[in-house]
């Protein structure tokens, strides 16, 4: 049986496993309980600081503690990640100062904590800003590594994770997890399926329903929105003809306008999005809401096959 997790639990699991470098500091911002921060506080209240709901002075105060020749990793909702945009970008991404942003409960996959607290539009605007690297990993394993390999980035990076579990896909493939390079899952050459967070293991469902009516299609997960990895883009391009994106956010501005935009540039291909159709979300449980939003297996089939129409 598939073993389930949940991407916060990977990212503070890391923290602990992080803590031999003793540059390595964390920041909180009154729900390291909800992002799981809380594990390296409880052990290592002195490399902790907790800066109450200020997220914004949590951002500067890792800047300052970047500058400083820390590591700082701050975490706090995705949502109120949104709140300390301007700190980000004028306080570390400008001068490309090396603070690790976490944001927890993003996507409406979070379900029932309604649509203001549903970030729909994270991964986009952190991919807007220079120097910032942007990742949703898909289970917890690939959160663990990908986040202990952020000390030797040197750049400032922004990672969504999420409450529900996930199918665990990593277990033993570990040396597969790179920053900046997506990873075949499944492969066929009838379509290819690029998805990133909790709508990989969709993407596995409906490649497998696609599969029973003759269609084989290749499924990417790419953990990293930027810097994408163009070169797998081109390969699967060249060798399925059509693509589809996947993702739990905003149709404008994630994933698939990543995907896109380096399609137009390089080896061309139709492409078929599947997203949260540029509206807000509601409250509902975490299943509910991949359909209200028509971002389930279902819908990434029926993509599939409007992508391979289109060749």
């Amino acid at each position: 049986m598939t073993r389930m997790a949940a991407t916060r639990d990977g990212y503070g699991q890391a923290l602990l496993d992080l803590a031999g470098n003793e540059k390595v500091v964390v920041l909180e911002a009154d729900l390291g309980k909800s992002t799981k921060s809380l594990h390296f506080r409880k052990a290592y209240p002195d490399r902790t600081i907790s800066c109450g709901i200020g997220e914004q002075n949590m951002l500067l105060v890792g800047a300052g503690m970047a500058a400083s020749g820390y590591i700082p990793f701050a975490s706090t909702f995705a949502i109120f990640t949104e709140r300390a945009f301007e700190q980000m970008r004028n306080g570390i991404a400008r001068p490309n100062l090396a603070v690790h942003l976490c944001g927890s409960h993003g996507g409406t996959h979070t379900g029932t904590d309604g649509s203001s607290a549903q970030s729909i539009e994270d991964l986009g605007i952190f991919r807007t800003l220079p120097n910032v690297v942007v990742m949703h990993p898909c289970d917890d394993v690939s959160t663990r590594v990908l986040t202990m390999q952020l000390p030797a980035l040197g750049t400032p990076s922004y990672m969504r994770t999420a409450r529900n579990k996930t199918p665990v896909l990593y277990d033993g493939r570990e040396d597969e997890i790179k920053i900046g390079k997506g990873i075949v899952l499944k492969e066929g050459n009838d379509v290819a399926i690029v998805a990133c967070g909790v709508l990989v293991s969709e993407s596995l469902k409906a490649a497998e329903s696609l599969k029973a009516e003759g269609i084989h299609a290749t499924v990417v997960d790419m953990h990293t929105l930027k810097p994408i990895d163009g070169q797998l883009i081109d390969t699967i391009a060249t060798r399925c003809g059509a693509l589809v994106t996947a993702e739990d956010h905003n149709v404008i501005g994630g994933l698939g306008s990543a995907v896109a935009e380096h399609l137009v540039a390089n080896t061309f291909a139709p492409l078929e999005m599947v997203g949260v159709p540029d509206r807000f979300g509601e409250s509902g449980q975490a299943d509910e809401m991949l359909e209200v939003m028509q971002i389930s297996a279902h819908y990434i089939a029926l993509a599939a096959k409007k992508a391979i129409s289109r060749k």
